[in-house]
């Protein structure tokens, strides 16, 4: 592609202090942009557990992830569902209650068997142990017993109280324990000595299993430690909250997890952004110092790449946040492919790759999303090519189709479950990224070459077919010039070719290079016919001159009245560059009586300026070449070589190449394709007998010219 050629080695200042500027600006933007989803968007809500939810959550995204919140809920339900932990039971308890009883039952018999005391004495007495508190009618049965019945009931209250102290008995327990106790007492006394035995009993059962808080505690952690953590896992687009429900803290921490809501620092995420905005405008200018890329120094065309870098930028992070599918169908390539057609292949692969790591920035599918940009881009750039053809747009997009198809398959297909459904929805996502991107690109680039005046493969190609309206208008008004430019076409673009330069842009200038000589074709001896009269006779040199010269400013103007792009311009302007009309000055020092000093040079000194780029150049050198055989018409390949290296020679001696990067060598690849060419066009001919009169036999010897 073409790009505007820069009209001096050094930058000037003000176009110096807008690509500061404007590098400021796009930076500014470019980091308001990554932040703004945080700043506007649902991630910017900040949310509680028992909030209620202002609007449905889905997730953008298949994710897995382990769950803080669902795991600690599992182990903490595990630790209650824990039974408190019991000591074995103690028979040293057993035995001492055993001990007590008997004691017990020994002091009763004393007092029973006191012969000097009362009967309310001995009612007194027993009412006053302390390890029992007997009731009263209680204590008048036992007093009343016969001393038969007394030690049968005491052998039977020691035998329940062990058979009872030898169960497990907790604190919780001991009420149902106590229940117990009638059960175990013997069917052969009777009701009343029965519940003597339970009433005696039951005050001396206690637990003898005593609750330890250090094995529950290790039996609650290792119901804990037995919970393994919990995955919870979404598919893409599945609801996470309804609006209007009340958030719960699972919901709340996948919420967080998928970048949907604030996480509680934000600050890192804006630093992170910011490190990003800084790293790459650092790398864009070292680069940009280093590789003079052609719309750098233009002033129009480095704003039109900052506009179209942010337009998508700010699109991309307004759209592609919070959504599944539309990430991968947002045709950010178009970019590279837009940016190749109009300033060339280095440009597009540029810019291609800073927005492939800008726009994906901070977005839970990042990790595939850029690679799945950045290669879809340089696949659709370098299949675009020189884009000489519409085709080939749509041949690039096919090309990001295939490359985003191939990137999510490596990149996101072994990281992500996705059902066929999801794989369909991607597929279709990167096929309409490939026809969108192409398509966008396509429209875009013939906008801006019309409007703007840039120029494009697709608008060279238009131009220069035979039945575009100027070029007709050439045909009809300067056939001579016109086959002209054909000839300096052909010179001029097999040395592009062979030097490297833009074939395709060298030709279409060469084509029009000459257009201006249309208004006023019979100036100009090409055009005149061999029986007519030259008007240069009938005028001073200095008019003479004038309107050899103005064929350039006519040119200009037929350029720009036909929309001609701006860059067919310098070919117009530059062709003669600033060389003197030298048969028109040289009759003017003749007038002058051969005095120089008498004659204002610069009155026969084209415009210029001279030529500023290897096209112009090239141009330059085949329109003097072809000019040159075609007057001198050399009969072999030695003189045309003499005549190209005379004509590069006088180039360079009035300093006309001082401005291009044409090197030596190739100025001999020039030279050489020059003479190759030219052969070709001047060789030799046969000179065919004339029609003789019927009857005569003339045999004519045909001869070369």
């Amino acid at each position: 592609m073409t790009l505007p050629p820069a009209r001096q080695k050094q930058i000037p200042p003000q176009l110096r202090t807008l690509q500061i500027v404007l590098l400021i600006l796009v930076s500014i933007i470019s980091y308001g942009a990554l932040v703004l989803p945080s700043l506007v968007g649902p991630a910017s809500i900040s949310l509680q557990v028992g909030d209620v939810s202002p609007s449905d959550f889905q997730a953008p995204q298949d994710i897995s992830y382990i769950s803080e919140v669902r795991t600690e809920e599992a182990r903490a339900a595990a630790e209650s569902a824990v039974a408190p932990v019991y000591a074995p039971p103690d028979p040293s308890i057993a035995r001492k209650q055993l001990e007590r009883l008997r004691a017990a039952l020994q002091y009763i018999t004393l007092v029973r068997e006191d012969a000097n005391a009362s009967p309310e004495q001995k009612a007194s007495d027993i009412a006053s142990l302390s390890d029992i508190s007997l009731k009263p009618q209680t204590i008048e049965q036992i007093l009343a017993l016969t001393p038969a019945r007394w030690d049968a009931i005491q052998q039977e209250a020691l035998s329940v109280l062990e058979q009872v102290m030898r169960r497990t008995i907790r604190d919780t327990d001991l009420d149902a324990v106590r229940r117990s106790v009638p059960s175990l007492v013997s069917l052969a006394l009777n009701e009343e000595q029965a519940a003597v035995v339970v009433e005696l009993v039951s005050a001396f059962v206690i637990p003898n299993s005593v609750y330890s808080a250090e094995l529950t505690e290790a039996a609650k952690r290792s119901a804990r430690e037995a919970v393994e953590p919990i995955t919870q896992s979404y598919k893409a687009g599945e609801i996470i909250v309804l609006r209007g429900q009340v958030l719960r803290p699972a919901q709340l921490e996948a919420l967080q997890k998928l970048g949907l809501i604030e996480q509680t620092s934000p600050w890192q995420e804006y630093a992170g952004a910011a490190a990003l905005v800084i790293m790459l405008a650092m790398l864009t200018v070292l680069y940009f110092t280093r590789r003079r890329l052609g719309f750098l120094a233009d002033a129009r065309s480095t704003m039109i790449v900052a506009l179209i870098f942010l337009a998508f930028v700010v699109g991309a992070r307004l759209i592609i946040p919070d959504r599944t599918v539309l990430p991968y169908a947002y045709p950010l390539p178009a970019v590279g492919l837009l940016l190749t057609t109009l300033f060339g292949l280095e440009t597009g692969v540029i810019i291609s790759i800073l927005l492939s790591m800008l726009v994906p920035y901070g977005l839970p599918n990042a990790l595939d999303l850029i690679p799945y940009f950045l290669f879809s881009s340089l696949t659709g750039v370098l299949v675009l090519g020189a884009a000489r053809r519409v085709w080939t747009f749509f041949r690039a997009g096919m090309g990001i189709a295939v490359a985003g198809i191939i990137m999510l398959t490596a990149f996101r297909l072994p990281f992500a479950s996705m059902d066929g459904v999801a794989v369909f929805q991607l597929t279709a996502a990167a096929l309409f990224n490939g026809l969108a991107s192409s398509s966008i690109a396509l429209l875009l680039q013939y906008f801006l070459a019309q409007t703007l005046g840039l120029t494009t493969a697709l608008q060279l190609i238009e131009i220069s077919r035979p039945d575009f309206p100027l070029l007709q208008f050439f045909l009809r008004n300067a056939p001579g010039t016109y086959q002209h430019s054909l000839q300096v076409a052909n010179l001029a673009e097999q040395a592009a070719e062979l030097i490297g330069a833009d074939a395709l842009l060298t030709r279409v200038g060469a084509l029009f290079h000459d257009i201006g000589k249309a208004l006023n074709p019979s100036f100009f001896i090409e055009n005149q016919p061999a029986e007519n009269i030259d008007p240069h006779d009938d005028i001073p040199p200095e008019e003479s001159a004038a309107a050899i010269i103005a064929h350039v400013t006519d040119g200009v103007a037929l350029a720009r009245k036909y929309r001609l792009p701006r860059r067919m311009d310098d070919f117009i302007l530059e062709h003669h560059g600033t060389m003197v009309t030298r048969y028109q000055y040289n009759q003017a020092v003749q007038a002058a009586g051969g005095d120089a000093s008498k004659v204002d040079i610069e009155k026969f000194r084209y415009p210029g300026p001279r030529p500023q780029s290897r096209e112009t150049a090239l141009l330059m050198l085949a329109d003097g070449a072809e000019a040159r055989t075609r007057a001198q018409r050399p009969h072999d390949e030695e003189s045309i070589r003499k005549v190209v290296l005379s004509t590069i020679e006088a180039a360079q001696k009035q300093g006309q190449l001082d401005d291009t990067k044409l090197t030596l060598r190739d100025l001999s690849i020039i030279t050489e394709a020059f003479v190759t060419v030219l052969k070709g066009t001047h060789h030799p001919r046969i000179v065919y007998p004339k029609e003789t009169p019927a009857g005569e036999d003339v045999v004519t010897v045909p001869h070369k010219s």
